[in-house]
């Protein structure tokens, strides 16, 4: 019988989220395929695992599959990781994946942290529907056409992005999206870890106000039927609320949906309203 493959995701960033079974896991396999050995080693260190490491990077992961299927055969265990979160995921594992379902070996995920995910449900933005797009390309002409392609897609879309890079994807994504409701997330479960929330053009004022640091997700809204940004400066908060009413909505559905294309929350907005409807 050949052995089982382990896809095991490690923290991206705080050593305290490491689960149990991964720590389990990583002691018992034969092997660990990893991206960097001393940045793994450290890990292991800190969990007392003393298991033979081995390198498994984009650069050689088509040789490295075929050598690590290889053990598969001889009926090894082998656990693959990346350097944060979860293995496959924008990260190297497909390969070894494949060829361990073409022998017929088991394919077992270690669930853990996934930097995307987090970063989606503290956004603020709806998570029915997410689609992942990686790494944004670095060139504007080539990331304004992966914008295009994306736009109409009813999911909230999430991206991977540098700190060099943020704010340029900000305003491309301003350009062709439209003015949308977006979230971002650097240095998650960090020590700086930060979430900043509003619409892309309030983001584009607030990054090119810094210098961002840190590695970077980008959280934006799906195309929605409200408003424009543009088209609810010259409205007051109560104008919009009661359009929303009279299209059957109730108050309070009817202020969170202004809120919202306003990027601001929805107590803020209770506020304005109240403070509107006193004049």
């Amino acid at each position: 019988m050949p052995g089982k493959l382990y896809l095991v995701a490690t923290p991206i960033g705080n050593l305290q989220d490491m689960t149990f079974r991964a720590v389990e896991v990583l002691k018992s396999v034969d092997l660990i395929a990893c991206e960097d050995t001393r940045h793994t080693r450290k890990l292991l260190n800190a969990f007392e695992i003393e298991t033979k490491l081995a390198s498994y990077h984009e650069h050689n992961e088509i040789e490295r599959a075929g050598e690590l299927a290889k053990l598969l055969v001889e009926g090894k265990s082998v656990a693959v990781v990346s350097d944060a979160g979860t293995p496959g995921v924008n990260d190297p594992g497909f390969r070894i994946v494949e060829a361990a379902i073409e022998m017929g070996a088991d394919v077992i995920p270690v669930p853990g942290a996934v930097a995307f995910v987090n970063a989606v449900i503290v956004s603020g933005l709806p998570t029915d529907a997410i689609f992942f797009g990686g790494f944004l390309p670095s060139k504007t002409g080539e990331r304004r056409k992966r914008f295009e392609q994306l736009k109409d897609i009813p999911a909230t879309l999430v991206f991977y992005e540098t700190p060099h890079r943020i704010s340029a994807s900000l305003r491309d994504a301003l350009s062709v999206l439209g003015d949308r409701m977006a979230s971002t997330a650097r240095e998650l479960t960090k020590l700086h870890e930060e979430t900043s929330r509003g619409t892309l053009s309030q983001l584009v004022s607030k990054f090119d106000a810094e210098s961002p640091r840190g590695e970077f997700v980008l959280v934006i809204d799906r195309e929605g039927p409200g408003l424009s940004h543009s088209e609810n400066v010259g409205r007051t908060v109560s104008e919009r609320v009661a359009e929303l009413e009279s299209e059957g909505l109730d108050r309070k559905s009817a202020l969170k949906q202004t809120a919202k294309e306003r990027g601001i929350g929805k107590s803020e907005a209770y506020r304005i309203f109240q403070s509107e409807d006193k004049q």
